[in-house]
């Protein structure tokens, strides 16, 4: 099963899709005038503004459901998997893409706002959604849907359970079947909370896990303060082909670079527009802004952590696919989390394993909430209010996948994650582009009402979007007199 799955993995992961990554997210990054910079004063603002309602979720709380499927297992096995199989300078092009792809999540979670429907008492959009109503190609839609119910239900959480159940039993020896079943267990009581539950959950958990893995970051690269310039150094001229020991992979440091990247921030990818649709707002471009932050987020300040922990403390091993190892400074340490154990342990003796397999709980845990949601705002897609048991089914489905990834081979867990991976960005990464226009209208109105002193409200009919159902038929515009000034 491992062959034929590298073997599509090698179909999907192509250079095609490579280069469609980093096109998309630069189109994007021109086209809306470096959006990712020009509003980060708007960020803090609109994520801490927005209020919840019987149907969406704040601001902030659709901030933390997407951080929560975004910060996971990649930001700390991902990245050490990009190390060891495209070496120092596939840093670099996590970053790179990271930057460009803020301009795909601004577009996708925009999207994501404009065609939202409420469902059930709550709201619910993604691609699935903006494929339908925006495209009108109601096929394209259906497989959308079902690939991410796939992907998210069956195939990406195995990774993370299996990085929490790998990291457990390497710092505490806790059989990983026990650690499955513990995981199924507690997993089992959100998810049958519904999607507030969930949101709830990811708002306290997600700020939390992220600033305290943050501060033990600092405390490793403070400790190795002096090789800062040496690390930065090396990620450059690595990235590029100017190291004579890197120069040879420069190919492998730029498919790792963008797999792990979109592996780990997931711009792109089509998992934020379901959290980013969650959200009660007055302007679709709003959430966009906030899910693009997300990004930054993700790789920026965690991603980027644990690669200095890695890379300060000489942590890693270099051994590119196909070709003879380059760097070799761990012995039977499996790519992975591993790397991050042994770096803060080098600085911190006792606790590096202990401390990254909890923060590998918190990260990967929260993550594979995020994906049951994903698929179930799919399902529901799908299933258009019928056939209610399909819901039950997902539930025990991704339960059995948890257990399943605990206690099977990483490599087949992370080979089965990234085909999910790619063949989502494949089908929304050309959606997107196809959706340009509508986008784009939305932020030149935010950015007119802004330019006016106003508080942006969205109106479909006067930008001459059609099939925004919710926003034409339900939502409830304030009066032109008491549209909020801002400053």
């Amino acid at each position: 099963m491992e062959g034929f799955v590298n073997w599509l993995n090698g179909i999907i992961w192509s250079q095609a899709l490579i280069y469609l990554c980093l096109g998309v997210g630069l189109f994007y990054t021109l086209s809306t005038r470096f959006l990712q910079i020009r509003h980060m004063k708007d960020i803090f603002r609109l994520t801490f503004k927005g209020q919840k309602s019987e149907a969406g979720i704040s601001s902030f709380q659709a901030l933390n459901l997407a951080l929560s499927g975004r910060v996971g297992t990649g930001n700390i096995a991902g990245v050490a998997t990009a190390i060891a199989f495209g070496g120092p300078g596939a840093v670099f092009w996590m970053w790179l893409i990271a930057f460009l792809g803020a301009g795909s999540a601004f577009i996708e979670s925009t999207l994501g706002q404009v065609y939202k429907s409420k469902q059930d008492g709550q709201f619910r959009g993604g691609p699935a959604y903006y494929i339908e109503k925006g495209l009108k190609l109601k096929w394209y839609a259906v497989l959308f849907a079902i690939v991410t119910v796939i992907a998210t239900g069956a195939l990406l959480p195995g990774v993370q359970a299996n990085s929490i159940a790998v990291s457990i039993d390497n710092a505490f020896g806790i059989n990983t079947s026990i650690t499955g079943i513990v995981l199924m267990l507690v997993l089992a009581a959100i998810i049958f909370g519904g999607v507030k539950r969930i949101a709830r959950t990811a708002e306290f958990v997600v700020p939390f896990m992220a600033v305290g893995y943050i501060i033990v970051a600092l405390i490793i690269t403070f400790a190795n303060f002096s090789q800062i310039p040496e690390v930065l150094s090396l990620i450059f001229s690595s990235a590029f082909g100017g190291n004579a020991a890197y120069g040879g992979i420069l190919g492998a440091a730029i498919s790792w670079g963008v797999k792990r990247g979109i592996y780990s921030n997931e711009a792109g990818q089509g998992t934020g527009p379901h959290a980013a649709a969650a959200a009660e707002v007055s302007h679709p471009a709003k959430q966009g802004i906030v899910q693009a932050f997300s990004v930054y987020i993700d790789t920026w300040f965690v991603c980027t952590a644990t690669a200095f922990m890695i890379l300060m403390t000489g942590m890693y091993n270099v051994t590119p696919e196909g070709k003879e190892p380059i760097v070799t400074n761990l012995t039977e340490v499996e790519a992975g989390p591993g790397y991050t154990q042994a770096a803060v342990e080098s600085v911190l003796p006792g606790f590096g394993a202990p401390f990254v397999a909890i923060a590998l709980l918190f990260f990967a845990f929260t993550t594979i909430m995020a994906y049951y949601y994903m698929a179930e705002t799919n399902l529901a897609y799908i299933r258009k209010n019928k056939n209610q048991w399909t819901e039950y089914v997902l539930k025990f489905v991704i339960l059995g996948m948890v257990y399943y990834g605990c206690v099977k081979e990483a490599g087949l867990a992370w080979a089965l994650g990234d085909v999910g991976v790619g063949a989502m960005a494949w089908l929304n990464l050309i959606a997107i582009l196809l959706l340009t226009k509508p986008a784009m209208k939305v932020l030149k109105d935010y950015e007119a009402q802004l330019k006016d002193g106003k508080d942006p409200v969205f109106d479909p009919v006067k930008l001459g979007i059609k099939d925004a159902d919710f926003w034409e038929h339900e939502y409830k515009y304030p009066e032109a007199e008491s549209v909020e000034k801002i400053g």
